[in-house]
């Protein structure tokens, strides 16, 4: 994959980003963060399209090599710049539950539950789930292909909330109006 990556010829299907972004996956799953953490550095390089932000496989990455303030740097980073994809919320919130960092892990699961919330709404208004306002992000972001497809924000939705269920109960926190939409998903 790292090959193919630098040798390939990119597409519009396969950009090169993409591609260092899927080769540092691969990376992950054989157990070598160092060689992932160079892929992810590669596609962040390039700049161009990807699934999902390299940063927060690039933060996992250095976090398994012991590098835990580059990692949560990237990770305030990612913070700070306004949370927009509901995915990237959805990845963040899982790798602070790995970290056992649930109380951050929880912000990053409710941001993105907010988002596709949002994105329900007609015009990227505000919308209103059980008496609590969900906060669109006012700048139209798009899904990662841009095509904005319902029954993946629909998806992502039902994870999202899975997901912030979870958290909540391991924190010992009572059901609230986000978990009665897990029933209604």
């Amino acid at each position: 994959m790292s090959k193919l990556a630098v040798i390939g010829t990119q597409t519009e299907a396969m950009p090169r980003s993409e591609a260092f972004l899927r080769a540092g996956e691969q990376w992950l799953l054989a157990d070598d963060p160092a060689a992932a953490a160079s892929g992810f550095r590669l596609a962040m390089a390039d700049g161009g399209p990807v699934f999902v932000d390299p940063r927060v496989p690039l933060a996992r990455a250095l976090f398994l090599l012991g590098k835990t303030a580059e990692a949560q740097s990237l990770l305030d980073n990612l913070k700070a710049e306004d949370r927009r994809d509901p995915r990237m919320c959805d990845l963040v919130a899982e790798l602070l539950v790995e970290r056992s960092d649930l109380t951050e892990a929880l912000d990053w699961a409710t941001a993105g539950v907010e988002l596709c919330l949002a994105r329900r709404a007609p015009d990227g208004a505000r919308a209103a789930a059980d008496g609590i306002q969900a906060a669109a992000d006012g700048n139209g972001a798009v899904d990662r292909d841009g095509a904005g497809d319902a029954s993946d924000s629909e998806a992502e939705l039902r994870l999202l909330l899975s997901l912030r269920y979870r958290i909540r109960n391991d924190l010992g926190l009572p059901e609230d109006s986000y978990d009665a939409l897990l029933d209604e998903a």
